[in-house]
């Protein structure tokens, strides 16, 4: 057995297929925004959904440092793990705030009450949309199964039997 590492960058189509595969496997991602010191604030979320331009939604409480720190610099990086050896995706782009009460039910999920304790009409809520411009992925190949056996394999023999995939992402302008 070789190593199979394969470079292969997508754009376009490609690209959010790649994305809302990622995400779909993922569910959370860390979102990561400037403080306004030069710092980075990252914190855990929640995709609630990948459209079909590849935009993320996001649901945010407006007295959010993150949602300070959005209106100041719209710019983030969004990182994700969707299992313990694939599925890792970097997606950078830029973050808009709304209070779309259309896309708040669309996006509205019970557990959501647990930070907006007046529901779906809390006053809290905002909508973030994520627009990603681009972005870098790491994946195998043939799924978690093969790559596992295949490293179980490389392991015994005391050789790299890389089964994985990379490459960038061009989703956006």
């Amino acid at each position: 057995m070789q190593a199979e590492h394969h470079q292969q960058d997508l754009a376009g189509s490609q690209a959010i297929h790649k994305l809302a595969e990622l995400v779909r496997q993922a569910q959370t991602c860390f979102f990561c925004t400037d403080d306004g010191s030069g710092q980075v604030d990252a914190r855990p979320m929640r995709v609630l959904q990948v459209d079909e331009d590849g935009n993320l939604w996001f649901l945010s409480a407006n007295d959010s440092h993150k949602n300070q720190e959005l209106q100041a610099n719209p710019a983030v990086r969004l990182f994700f793990q969707g299992s313990p050896h694939a599925e890792f995706m970097h997606i950078e782009g830029l973050a808009t705030l709304s209070r779309d009460p259309g896309k708040i039910r669309e996006l509205w999920k019970f557990v959501l009450k647990t930070w907006f304790t007046e529901g779906e009409n809390d006053p809290r809520i905002t909508v973030i949309k994520v627009a990603p411009s681009h972005g870098y992925y790491w994946d195998n190949r043939h799924g978690n199964a093969v790559a596992g056996i295949k490293m179980l394999i490389g392991a015994t023999l005391a050789r790299t039997l890389d089964d994985s995939v990379e490459g960038k992402l061009s989703v956006g302008a």
